[in-house]
């Protein structure tokens, strides 16, 4: 019999052609799985909610969901008391204190430490996004007001013909100042002691403020805030102060 016609390269056409339908009908699909937009605060809190926190008798406790519904039995720590959630981030009986302890009873994703992780990211990336005058960086990480007044700065600076050239060293320390809670909104204040080198150049090239090669201690403090009850768990800069001496 003619080898075309052989049973076994049936089969295999047979599997093939199988297999060339099943991929046509996915390749190019959105499924409505792709991942959104990397954001430090939601990759933060996305990792938190998905990883189980160990108390220090070494039990195993499984945050619950944002919508409050625990994705696995939760453990009861010992004595049934949550530990301090500010402990180690604002002196006791402060009003940073109270504050970090209401937004976790209303928000049971959130932690200090894992808000400062997604801070220091934000402050990286505003930092950077504004001296390379990316503005949809900005935006999205910014509130409207906050937007507009940077955006306003970077109109001026696109004026005049001057460029801001900023290399990010690191931050030294990111310290919660405040924290408070006001119907559903949280506000978290964070001093930012940070390393930068920066200059400005005018349209010829020429450094008119800074030197490229000095590093430049700086300070600013920062307020981020963001609605307890919405889905969206994106924190937004609401308000830039000059520190206090």
């Amino acid at each position: 019999m003619n080898e075309a016609f052989d049973p076994l390269n049936l089969l295999l056409l047979g599997v093939a052609v199988v297999i060339f339908l099943r991929l046509r009908s996915v390749l190019g699909r959105r499924t409505g799985n792709e991942r959104p937009p990397v954001d430090p605060f939601a990759r933060t809190e996305r990792d938190r909610a998905k990883a189980p926190a160990a108390t220090q008798d070494g039990k195993v406790v499984t945050l619950p969901q944002r919508d409050g519904r625990p994705s696995e039995p939760v453990a009861v720590m010992q004595n049934e008391e949550k530990a301090a959630v500010w402990k180690g981030y604002a002196e006791e009986g402060s009003a940073a204190a109270a504050g970090l302890d209401a937004i976790a009873r209303a928000d049971a994703s959130f932690t200090p430490k894992g808000f400062l992780e997604g801070a220091r990211a934000a402050y990286e990336m505003i930092v950077v996004a504004f001296a390379e005058g990316d503005r949809l960086t900005l935006r999205n990480l910014l509130s409207k007001d906050v937007f507009d007044g940077f955006s306003a700065a970077l109109d001026e600076r696109e004026r005049e013909g001057l460029v801001n050239e900023t290399t990010f060293v690191g931050i030294d320390q990111a310290t919660i100042t405040d924290a408070r809670l006001v119907g559903r909104q949280a506000s978290v204040t964070v001093r930012f002691a940070s390393q930068l080198i920066t200059t400005i150049k005018n349209r010829a090239g020429d450094v008119v403020d800074g030197d490229p090669k000095k590093i430049r201690d700086v300070v600013d403090v920062w307020t981020f805030s963001r609605d307890v009850k919405s889905r969206d768990p994106n924190w937004s800069l609401v308000a830039t102060e000059a520190p206090s001496a």
